[in-house]
């Protein structure tokens, strides 16, 4: 996967389970545990259920928005990719500016194009946020969605956090849509930047074909951006969803609703964690918000759960992304190699190749 290193991928992964370990350590009761061991299997199997339709509601979401220039196979690799990607890049930064360097040689697209793809997905991803924000902040008036445990300081650094978001996010959509040469005066003064400025003049190309994407995307008829916020808000729920179901498979007694809002709160948390994946910083927040909803033993356990369902699985379809990133490659260079030796064989002899048209893209 372009970009990312093992030492990446080992340094988030190992960060999370030693956190894990830790709150494991400190709330894991055995003998506490084997007593609520008799889960649900059918919530379990729910549990499951919201990670495939994540998958599958992202992918639909990226071929939709790329106008079909992206099979459904592609997109479904460009969703993979961008699960992997986020969970071994900062929150703070997200997957998705590296995910268009995937689709676009994944599917040989223009960079450009693969990026304002997913800079809509990533819009749109925001708009969500940004509605979520309020409705946590309206609700938490009426429901303990902060825990008092945090006191006054916790609770009002939340709604200073939650608030300053909507600020960005605003910010964010007005430069993606409306203003996007914004967008190109912030590439272009951070690659003057000594070190980067060698990329200043493939970065600007790149914005070029994205003022290009975003007029048409201005063009857009309403019905273009409500279904992409629907596709989007599907599969936020069930992300949030996950968790409900991991618990109310071990805890029948659980307060859903609270659960769910929670499950919010954290997620919104967790997007200026500076670790990869927000790794550490999560597991943190579920112990802080969503602990005190469960029994003390039960919290290490659906945490791993919840992890193992929601993170480490795209780990390792990241891994296999990667191999088959790689396989494709080394076939195109094969093919390339190939014609290179017909041509050089051609010249030898004096002779006219009348070449055969190269294979069509597949997604095998």
């Amino acid at each position: 996967m372009p970009g990312i290193s093992v030492r990446s991928i080992v340094w988030s992964v190992g960060l999370s389970l030693i956190v894990l370990g830790v709150i494991g350590y400190f709330t894991f009761e055995p003998d506490s545990f084997r007593q609520m061991l008799d889960f649900d299997p059918g919530l379990l199997a729910a549990a499951v259920l919201t990670v495939v339709l994540r998958i599958f509601f992202g992918t639909w979401r990226l071929q939709y928005v790329s106008h079909g220039r992206l099979t459904w196979l592609g997109a479904l690799r460009g969703q993979l990719a961008w699960d992997f990607l986020s969970n071994v890049t900062p929150s703070t930064i997200g997957g998705g500016p590296i995910a268009a360097g995937y689709i676009a040689r994944d599917q040989q697209l223009p960079l450009g194009e693969a990026t304002s793809i997913m800079l809509f997905s990533m819009l749109m991803d925001q708009i969500w946020f940004a509605l979520s924000i309020p409705a946590i902040l309206i609700l938490g008036l009426h429901l303990e969605i902060i825990p008092d445990s945090l006191g006054t300081v916790g609770s009002w650094s939340f709604t200073l956090y939650f608030l300053s978001f909507m600020v960005w996010v605003l910010v964010f959509g007005y430069a993606t849509l409306v203003r996007p040469r914004l967008l190109e005066k912030m590439v272009d003064r951070v690659c003057r930047v000594r070190g980067l400025r060698r990329f200043r003049e493939r970065a600007l190309g790149v914005m070029d074909q994205l003022q290009h994407r975003a007029h048409i995307l201005r063009t857009q008829q309403p019905a273009f951006y409500v279904k992409g916020f629907l596709l989007t808000l599907a599969a936020w729920l069930n992300r949030y969803l996950l968790v409900v179901f991991i618990v109310w498979s071990v805890y029948p007694g659980l307060d859903k609703l609270l659960v769910f809002l929670r499950t919010v709160a954290v997620t919104l948390g967790s997007v200026v964690l500076p670790t990869p994946g927000g790794a550490g910083g999560l597991e943190g927040l579920y112990a802080l918000l969503l602990g005190p909803l469960m029994p003390e033993a039960l919290v290490a356990p659906t945490l791993l759960a919840w992890r193992l369902l929601g993170y480490y699985i795209f780990i390792a379809l990241g891994a296999y992304l990667s191999v088959h990133q790689v396989r494709k490659t080394m076939q195109r260079k094969r093919h390339e190699r190939a014609l290179a030796l017909l041509d050089e064989d051609a010249q030898h002899h004096g002779e006219i190749v009348v070449r055969a048209p190269e294979p069509e893209r597949t997604d095998a």
